[in-house]
């Protein structure tokens, strides 16, 4: 009998059914089989293995930036396809797909102000997450993505920058739109709406830059107004996109990085009891979240010189694609990979990937899922899932894991 085929980088996203119902049963027979997958529809290598998905993310040699790639890598080219040569390329890509110089030049003064904040930020994410938990009704179901998961990123992000209030609405409404540039498979709908939310964020951050320089305030708008005045080779164009970056892919992951904890906590209830008998463990259940269900399924590098991957030779200018959720439970590296234990010997995960282009926002996300999961649990101990054989309703943005909804009752 002829071997299955192994599957396309379109049959390792949430769009094909299989794949959303159980990534691993896909990604465990591509790890075994083939660890180093030429695939022929992506124009990629995919690696699956926990050591050369390791090994690629943390090579600060090669490139992020998809006007690199080879012309037949076309996942990679999609992100390029709208590039305009007369424009700077800093003005209109974020560090997520800059190299070196421009991305050092960008990410280390935007770290630095977002790091010092994040710092001292705990006590406005409890406030945040407490006024939310505050409007969560009791002994009726409800969907905790839409009332919980969702707002509580874009509120922590909005806080941070210094929106106003009153603009909370639309700066969650904008920040719904832009999601879809993270989505190489929109469509032409899609594509509009990113469109529309884009030109809305770039108005509002070009607005408040110039509030900033005659109004300082305390938030992080302020600080990235007076790095450039300090020197800080920064444009307002690249502020303008980087922030709206930062908006996006904070908002997103973070938010499925709470749902995928709770629903994970709520179906393994020994490991919410431990949770419960020892509080102080909340980092060891985020970081096992993070591992176990990764809010990110892939992440890309371009080769910069001849090289070899998992016994594979690697050309210049070849798109590498490397499976974060496939290395996350690779059996040579995690014991029982597919258990879910918040007890586990820690062994580092690379849910935000690794070297130059780790993720930026990591520590706000650790920080703001620390704080939502243990005063959840704290002021609803008794949280169960409305209807526990319901099956899980997965979202089928390509290249991300997390939950349309979540129905439960709060009692």
């Amino acid at each position: 009998m002829d071997e299955k085929p192994l599957p396309s980088i379109f049959e390792l996203t949430p769009l094909n059914e299989a794949f959303r119902t159980d990534p691993h049963a896909l990604l465990d027979d591509l790890r075994t089989r083939c660890p180093a997958h030429r695939d022929s529809m992506s124009g990629s290598i995919v690696f699956t293995r926990y050591g050369d998905v390791r090994s690629v993310v943390n090579d600060r040699s090669l490139w992020r930036d998809p006007l690199n790639a080879d012309e037949s890598a076309v996942l990679q080219r999609r992100f390029a396809a709208a590039f305009d040569p007369s424009v700077p390329r800093t003005s209109t890509t974020s560090i997520l797909m800059l190299d070196d110089p421009d991305h050092a030049r960008i990410r280390q003064p935007l770290a630095q102000a977002l790091y010092a904040r994040v710092a001292r930020f705990k006590p406005e994410v409890e406030r945040i997450v407490d006024a939310t938990l505050d409007g969560l009704p009791r002994d009726e179901p409800f969907d905790l993505m839409a009332r919980f998961c969702v707002p509580i990123p874009i509120d922590v992000i909005a806080s941070i920058l210094g929106v106003d209030h009153d603009r909370l609405g639309e700066f969650r409404e904008w920040s719904e739109g832009v999601i879809q540039s993270l989505n190489p498979f929109a469509t032409p709908e899609q594509a509009r709406q990113m469109e529309t939310a884009g030109e809305a964020l770039n108005a509002y951050f070009t607005e408040s830059l110039a509030d900033r320089r005659a109004n300082p305030r305390d938030d992080l708008l302020s600080d990235m107004v007076k790095l450039q005045a300090e020197g800080a080779e920064l444009s307002d164009d690249e502020l303008r996109i980087n922030l709206s970056a930062l908006l996006v892919g904070g908002n997103l992951t973070t938010t499925d990085l709470i749902g995928n904890a709770v629903r994970l906590l709520l179906l393994n209830p020994g490991e919410l009891a431990k949770l419960k008998a020892d509080p102080s463990i909340i980092n060891a259940v985020v970081e096992e979240t993070l591992r176990f269900e990764p809010p990110v399924d892939v992440t890309g590098r371009i080769a910069s010189h001849d090289m070899e991957v998992a016994g594979c030779p690697v050309k210049p200018r070849e798109s590498l694609l490397m499976s974060l959720r496939g290395a996350n439970r690779d059996p040579e590296v995690f014991d029982e990979p597919h258990r879910f234990d918040v007890s586990r010997k820690h062994k580092p995960h690379v849910a935000f990937g690794g070297g130059a282009h780790i993720c930026i926002g990591a520590p706000l996300a650790r920080l703001e899922a620390q704080v939502a999961l243990s005063r959840l649990f704290a002021r609803f101990p008794d949280l169960r899932l409305a209807d526990p054989d319901a099956p899980p309703v997965w979202r089928t943005l390509p290249f991300f894991r997390g939950l349309e909804r979540l129905d439960v009752v709060a009692r």
